[in-house]
């Protein structure tokens, strides 16, 4: 009873609307072709293929359902060659059956004679040359319309899974940047606030900012570019109040056009370049922006300066880790990610193409 329900759950999955136009339309089709082929009446050509069609309907999903699945798929060809040359022989009786016993005592006129269930069942050779290409000719459009909606629907199912899937992990990794972010952000602000500093209100002015734009505007694929610089610029006079006058950053935009940018990306190298450059020198560092764009590129290039104390100056760089994985997962091999780690500083070159 099991083996019955999931061979219906199976049939189901491939749309039962699908099934019924085929069999109507594959019908009608051949009545038709019948009708203008044959010397008989569309009564008798009407009949003969609705006959018919009993047969290549079982055959059908005789093979689709059972025979298919359970041997060819599972490598069991000797036994599945067996059972289709006795299931083939015994459609095509069954076709012939049908045609002999019912479909032409409705259609024929007068007196004939009509043949046995065993005559029919020894007359190979008629089975073989007439009723066995007339089912399995048919079987065989089922079989191969049947696998390509399923290919197609399949393809689509992986499709939106690949979607779902990449959906996900951009979330997840935005999820990894934007506490890491917010978590560097407070740190500062407490500073200040320890310190009484009278610019602790405008570092919650510019905090308000950013988390607007973090939580709220950058939840798409792709954002603005000129509202992710704008961003950017709000990130780096943060994290400037600290710094006094000994840290100099220079952020030079020369793109007058906007473009569609993954959101979060730059703040990534941007952030690297505060954390291990800027935050790790207790000289005179310095973070050298530049934003650019040719005609099928988009350039970011960023460097900053490495202390000359620094042992490691690739430990704990989560956001190159990360913005690796975004770029990978969005623009897949339409990037360029250059990382050059010198003596005395740090360059990272991005390009994408447009």
């Amino acid at each position: 009873m099991s083996f019955i329900k999931n061979k219906i759950a199976a049939l189901k999955q491939t749309n039962i609307l699908f099934h019924l136009v085929f069999w109507t339309a594959l019908f009608m089709l051949y009545v038709v072709k019948g009708e203008l082929e044959s010397s008989h009446s569309f009564r008798y050509s009407f009949a003969f293929k609705a006959g018919l069609l009993i047969p290549q309907i079982c055959a059908s999903y005789f093979l689709v359902l059972y025979l298919i699945p359970t041997f060819v798929f599972k490598k069991r060809y000797l036994l599945g060659f067996l059972l289709f040359v006795t299931s083939a022989y015994l459609f095509s009786a069954l076709s012939r059956l049908i045609i002999v016993h019912i479909i032409e005592p409705l259609v024929r006129e007068g007196a004939f004679e009509q043949e046995s269930f065993l005559e029919i069942l020894i007359d190979w050779k008629r089975l073989l040359s007439s009723y066995f290409p007339s089912v399995y000719i048919v079987v065989i459009i089922f079989i191969a319309t049947h696998y390509f909606v399923q290919f197609t629907k399949l393809q689509q199912q992986n499709a939106i899974r690949e979607q779902e899937k990449t959906a996900n992990e951009l979330k997840t990794l935005k999820a990894q940047l934007n506490p890491h972010f917010l978590f560097n952000t407070l740190n500062n602000i407490y500073a200040l606030s320890l310190d009484n500093s009278p610019i602790a209100s405008e570092s919650i002015s510019k905090l308000s900012e950013i988390l607007d734009y973090v939580l709220y505007r950058c939840n798409t694929k792709f954002v603005s570019l000129f509202a992710e610089v704008t961003f950017l610029e709000n990130f780096i006079a943060l994290e400037k109040l600290r710094y006094d006058e000994r840290l100099t950053v220079a952020l030079k935009n020369s793109i007058t056009e906007d473009i569609a940018i993954a959101p979060l990306i730059l703040l990534s190298l941007v952030e690297n370049a505060f954390k291990h450059g800027a935050g790790e020198d207790s000289g005179t560092p310095f973070i050298n922006i530049h934003i650019k764009k040719t005609t099928t590129l988009f350039i970011f290039e960023i460097e900053n300066s490495i202390s000359s104390f620094s042992q490691d100056v690739n430990k704990g760089n989560i956001g190159l880790t990360n913005i690796k994985k975004q770029l990978d997962l969005i623009y897949d091999n339409k990037y360029k990610l250059v990382i050059n780690p010198q003596e005395k500083q740090f360059n990272v070159h991005l390009e994408i193409t447009l």
